[in-house]
């Protein structure tokens, strides 16, 4: 495919916009239009461009709301939490870092807003998790309370609820089953409302979330699923590992070592300083590298809740699975693996290759315009092969 940007995180983010066209959370027209009026690499103009757009659409969904359209305002808003969240994640760097809170905060408003015109609604719900509770969604695609499959959404380090729709959610629906998605430490409005960061030990999290889930009515014990994407490609084998009531797992792609997707661009004098533990001429080092790799980086670290480059390394470097973790998942895994992952190249073979459970690693190419993390322009062919797999193993 013909690039837009040489900026890798432009480039990124315009093809997340597109391939959400599939599922009705972009429209190709507004996309095209809004980035024509961006340069490449400039933060400032891609978030003040992409918060036109959102503003536009919230006002025409809350116009079409106050007229009774609510299909109107639900779609409109979808698309408006979309493109606020592409100018939430740029804006750290720029001249006004605190719009990366306050875009977040108009994306997950719209995300509410277009929830509750769901039919049956979006239910939005409170996990208990340790001494506090985390907030979920639960997509069903009737009001029914009959035991059915569900599939539960684990987004990755930075995705906004709504893409979990065109991740595997709207997919479920399709197929008849349930769906949830949940804001876990470091994620959504855990991280941006109450203040509490990443963890390693995933199992932590699922634990409690899998007690919540199979208190319900309207869940068949023997078919949950938990499907992970991107930074979840860790924290869903490392869960597996250690809770044993999942039905299978999906890693989109496979994670052994998030950390590495940190340290492979450094030069080897940093990785020395690094591995020595030198935090101070780390981070002095850091501190004078190219102003985008540290707005980049500003974004990278929040969830990590520390402004040491050092210590945030040191986090990603933490979450790493071991050989004897991954012989302790017991479930059925899919494991996807793209052309061209950017994050953790190679990790899912490796991931596939340590397993040994009933497995099956599934490569997406270029050719199929497949390709980057999380085939993010192939909504549509990724859907297709995870759920069918899924149908296969749970016999539904």
């Amino acid at each position: 495919m013909q690039r837009t940007y040489d900026d890798d995180g432009f480039e990124f983010a315009r093809l997340i916009a597109l391939g959400s066209t599939y599922r009705g959370l972009a429209d190709i027209g507004e996309v095209l239009t809004t980035i024509e009026r961006i340069p490449d690499g400039d933060r400032e103009t891609w978030v003040r461009e992409w918060t036109a757009t959102a503003d536009r659409l919230a006002d025409a969904a809350q116009a079409s709301a106050d007229a009774g359209h609510d299909v109107s305002a639900r779609t409109a808003w979808l698309r408006a939490a979309l493109y606020y969240d592409h100018a939430s994640s740029m804006a750290p760097g720029t001249s006004d870092p605190g719009a990366y809170h306050r875009l977040w905060e108009r994306q997950r408003d719209c995300w509410d807003a277009a929830a509750a015109r769901f039919d049956p609604p979006i239910e939005h719900v409170a996990i208990p998790y340790e001494d506090m509770t985390i907030e979920g969604y639960v997509l069903k695609p009737d009001a029914s309370d009959e035991p059915r499959p569900w599939v539960v959404l684990n987004n990755g380090s930075d995705g906004p609820v709504v893409s979990m729709l065109a991740q595997g959610g709207q997919a479920a629906l399709d197929r008849g089953w349930n769906a949830l998605t949940f804001d876990g430490p470091g994620q959504g409005a855990t991280f941006h409302r109450q203040g509490v960061g990443f963890r390693p030990d995933w199992e932590a999290v699922i634990t409690p979330v899998l007690d919540w889930l199979l208190a319900r009515p309207d869940v068949d014990p023997t078919k949950v699923v938990l499907h992970g994407i991107s930074q979840a490609g860790y924290w869903v084998p490392r869960a597996a590992a250690y809770e044993h009531r999942l039905a299978a797992i999906v890693a989109d792609p496979g994670v052994v070592d998030v950390g590495a997707s940190w340290t492979s661009h450094l030069p080897q004098m940093m990785i020395d300083l690094f591995d020595q533990g030198d935090k101070d001429d780390f981070d002095a080092f850091m501190g004078a590298a190219d102003a985008d790799v540290r707005a980049m980086l500003q974004w990278r670290m929040a969830p990590y809740l520390t402004t040491s480059y050092y210590d945030a390394y040191q986090a990603a470097s933490a979450q790493h699975l071991t050989t004897d973790e991954i012989a302790q998942i017991t479930c059925p895994t899919l494991i996807l693996d793209p052309d061209d992952e950017q994050f953790w190249p190679g990790q899912s073979q490796q991931l596939y290759d340590a397993l040994t459970c009933e497995k099956r690693l599934v490569h997406f190419s270029r050719d199929e315009g497949a390709n980057w993390h999380c085939e993010v322009a192939a909504q549509g062919r990724r859907d297709e092969v995870v759920y069918d797999w899924l149908a296969d193993v749970l016999g539904a």
